[in-house]
C-alpha cells in the first residue's frame, strides 16, 4: 500500500521489535521509494520480514515513528477515528473525564500527539511532522466521538511551542484551531477549581499527570501545615487546604505562577489558610532551616532537572539537596512527599538518590505509599519514554 520502503540493518531495530514505536536513524540502511518528510512509509527487517508502517522524518533522529503493525493497514479518516475512540473509551473506565488528557502519544498509538481536555476546551501539542498532517483529521474526529457522548466541545487552543518541533524542521506554534474563546478555563480535579490559563500557562496549562497523587496527599493534611514546593499554580497546596489543613505555604520561583495560585486559592475560599510566596526553593528552604521552621507535610514537586541523559550529573545532585533540606524540616514523624517528572531519572536512581538524602540529613524514612502518573497517561511496556513520573510519600523520622 505505501512503496517506500524503509530497510533496518541486520541486528537493528531491537526496540522495535520489543513492541516500541520509534526507528532511529543510525538503524536504518536504506530507504527505497520517492517520500517527502512526514509521508507514510513501510518498515522491513533486513531480511524482508514485515515490521510496520509509519511516517517518516530524516531530519529526526526518531526517523520512523509508527502507526500500525498490521499488514495492509490504511491511515485514512476511519483508521484514525478508531484510534480515538480506542482512546476515548479508555479514559471513560479509567479517570474521571471532566479534565483529562485524552491522547497520550505513543501510549495511544498516536506517536508525537497530546490533546488534553479542559471541561469543553481541547488544548492540544503536535511534535512530530507526521502526526502534524494527521492532526486536523485526529481532532475532527475526536470531536465526533466526545459528542456522541453529549460532549460538545467549544473550543481548541495549540500549544506545538516546545523547542522540540525545531528538530523535526517544523516552526514553533501557538494560536487557536477553532473560533477563538476565553483561554482562562475553569476546571475541577478532586474537588478542587482551578482558572486553567490554556494559552500562557506551562505546557498545555496544567499538569494532569499528578491528579489522583493530590488526592492522596488530602488524607495527611488535615489540621497539619503544610509546605508545598514548586507550587506551580497551587496544585498540592490547594488540596492540602481543601482537606483541612491549618495552613499551607506554597513557594514557585514564577511570579506568574504565583499570582494565578492566589486566584485559585479565592475561587476555592481558601486565601485564608493557604498562602504563596515567590522565591527560589534551593535559597529559602536553608533558611526555613535556619530560622528553626518545621512542617507536618513537605511537598516537593519540582520541573524535570533533567532532560537528556548528558545532564544526570547535575540533576542528582539537585534533587538530592532539595530532598535533604525538606526532609530537615519535616517534623518527627511527619510525611515527605517527592517526586520526579524526569524520563531519565530512572526509577532506582531517584529512590538512590533520596536514600542518600536521608542519610546526609540523619532522617529515617518509611514509604507509606509509591505512584506513578494518573491512567489517563498510561504507560506502554517496550516504549520506556511514556513512564516518566515517580511519586513517594515518606513518614520522616528522628534516627533512633
Amino acid at each position: 500500500m505505501y512503496d517506500t520502503l524503509v530497510t533496518l540493518k541486520k541486528g537493528a531495530g531491537r526496540t522495535l521489535k520489543a513492541g516500541g514505536m520509534w526507528v532511529y536513524d543510525n538503524e536504518i540502511e536504506s530507504i527505497a521509494g520517492d517520500f517527502e518528510n512526514g509521508d507514510i512509509v513501510t518498515v522491513h527487517d533486513f531480511d524482508g520480514f514485515f515490521l510496520g508502517i509509519g511516517f517518516i522524518n530524516t531530519r529526526s533522529k526518531l526517523t520512523v515513528r509508527l502507526l500500525s503493525r498490521k499488514k495492509g493497514t490504511v491511515i485514512d479518516d476511519a483508521f484514525l477515528e478508531k484510534r480515538v475512540q480506542n482512546a476515548w473509551d479508555y479514559r471513560k473506565q479509567t479517570v474521571d473525564t471532566g479534565c483529562c488528557r485524552l491522547i497520550f502519544g505513543e501510549a495511544d498509538w498516536l506517536p508525537g500527539l497530546v490533546v488534553d481536555k479542559f471541561s469543553d476546551c481541547l488544548v492540544v501539542e503536535s511534535l512530530a511532522l507526521g502526526i502534524d498532517r494527521l492532526k486536523p483529521a485526529i481532532l475532527d474526529a475526536l470531536c465526533r466521538v466526545l459528542k456522541k457522548d453529549g460532549i460538545e466541545i467549544r473550543g481548541i487552543y495549540e500549544r506545538s511551542d516546545a523547542k522540540v518541533r525545531l528538530q523535526e524542521g517544523m516552526e514553533r506554534y501557538k494560536g487557536f484551531i477553532s473560533e477563538p474563546f476565553d483561554t482562562k478555563v475553569e476546571i475541577e480535579e478532586n474537588g478542587v477549581k482551578y482558572i486553567v490559563d490554556v494559552e500562557d500557562g506551562q505546557k498545555t496549562g496544567f499538569f494532569l499527570d499528578q491528579k489522583y497523587n493530590r488526592a492522596a496527599v488530602q488524607r495527611l493534611c488535615k489540621g497539619k501545615k503544610v509546605l508545598d514546593c514548586f507550587t506551580h499554580t497551587g496544585s498540592f497546596a490547594l488540596n492540602a487546604g481543601i482537606a483541612g489543613a491549618d495552613s499551607v505555604l506554597g513557594v514557585d520561583a514564577s511570579q506568574t505562577g504565583v499570582l494565578q495560585a492566589e486566584e485559585n486559592a479565592r475561587l476555592n475560599h481558601l486565601e485564608d489558610r493557604v498562602k504563596f510566596q515567590c522565591a527560589d526553593v534551593f535559597e529559602l528552604l536553608p533558611q526555613l532551616e535556619e530560622k528553626g521552621e518545621k512542617f507536618d507535610v513537605v511537598i516537593l514537586d519540582p520541573p524535570a532537572f533533567t532532560k537528556s541523559r548528558n545532564s544526570i550529573k547535575n540533576a542528582v545532585k539537585g534533587y538530592r539537596e532539595i530532598n535533604l533540606r525538606g526532609m530537615k524540616l519535616v517534623e518527627d514523624g511527619g510525611f515527605l512527599v517527592t517526586c520526579s517528572c524526569s524520563h531519565f531519572m530512572e526509577p532506582e536512581l531517584f529512590a538512590k538518590t533520596i536514600r542518600e538524602a536521608a542519610h546526609g540529613a540523619h532522617k529515617r524514612l518509611r514509604q507509606v505509599e509509591f505512584r506513578t502518573q494518573c491512567c489517563d497517561h498510561p504507560i506502554l511496556w517496550a516504549a520506556d519514554e511514556s513512564y516518566y513520573l515517580k511519586f513517594y510519600i515518606f513518614q520522616v523520622c528522628e534516627e533512633l
